[in-house]
């Protein structure tokens, strides 16, 4: 069984065709260790992690790609947030006990939202399209080929322990009309227990022994959780002077979790003064929890 984090892609030499396929151990348990999801949540949000570094790993960025599928059903969110150096974090949110569902009794009416977040002042760009499709690999295809004519398949599992995905994009070209949809047709054939169970080597032999494909050195991906000083004192900013020195008042400090990795940040009434005197970058992702 696979027991290393990795990113490894591979082209077809004679198709216009390129794929990944991405497996997690460590930086899946991570995400596990920080919080009791519920299995079927448990289960989407490992897809869904999955998923974000595959699509990623297709975009030439220097920054962060963020990834949020909300909805009104049990689950009321899904955030995966994955950066150009191969790092993950993720987190989930619902109301009450989640049981074994499908896609959509689970979210409800909902949207999927990704963002891509450069940096160095870059602007930056968000597509956001309702929920299409049974499975997280079906509202992600759908997302591609409506918002970025990109013809890409996405086959992902996950459990307590492992998530892993493969990814098929189509190049733009118009040769070899016929070896794309024969290369999705050998992908279809791939169990979620083989995704889980077999290294990426033994994937494209099982799949494509027949075919000319060129698998190139794998890339490490881990988990890192991008919370700072800087972004809680961003979100602070966002509440207003008013409001963080009401809670001072009341408490002496402010207290905040992250909800991705669980760092306590404590700020006290110095701290406040020198982040509303003092302006800087902030995100929406920061993802806090402010204990009042």
């Amino acid at each position: 069984m696979p027991s290393s984090d990795t990113l490894q892609r591979f082209i077809f030499e004679e198709a216009p065709i390129r794929g990944e396929i991405v497996q997690l151990d460590a930086t899946w348990r991570a995400v596990l260790e920080r919080r009791n999801y519920p299995p079927p949540l448990r289960d989407l949000l490992g897809e869904m992690m999955v998923a974000a570094a595959l699509l990623s790993a297709t975009l030439k960025f220097d920054g962060s790609m963020i990834m949020q599928i909300q909805g009104n059903g049990p689950v009321r969110l899904l955030v995966v947030e994955c950066t150009s150096e191969r790092t993950l974090r993720a987190l989930a949110q619902w109301d009450k006990d989640v049981q074994p569902a499908s896609l959509t009794e689970l979210l409800g009416d909902g949207k999927l939202v990704i963002t891509i977040d450069p940096k160095h002042g870059k602007e930056r760009y968000q597509g956001i399209v309702s929920l299409e499709g049974n499975t997280i690999a079906e509202v992600l295809q759908h997302y591609l080929i409506h918002s970025e004519q990109l013809d890409t398949r996405l086959w992902l599992a996950a459990n307590a322990h492992h998530a892993a995905g493969m990814l098929l994009q189509r190049l733009p070209n118009e040769s070899d009309e016929d070896v794309w949809p024969h290369a999705v047709h050998l992908g279809a054939t791939i169990t979620q227990h083989e995704l889980l169970a077999l290294t990426a080597p033994e994937i494209i032999y099982r799949l494509y022994h027949e075919e000319n494909v060129r698998l190139f050195d794998s890339e490490p991906v881990s988990f890192r959780c991008s919370c700072s000083h800087e972004r809680v004192a961003g979100v602070l900013r966002m509440l207003g002077h008013d409001e963080v020195h009401g809670i001072l008042r009341e408490q002496g400090a402010v207290s905040v979790d992250c909800e991705f990795c669980g760092k306590h940040y404590e700020i006290d009434p110095i701290d406040a003064e020198v982040i509303f005197a003092t302006f800087g970058e902030f995100s929406d992702i920061a993802a806090p929890t402010i204990k009042h």
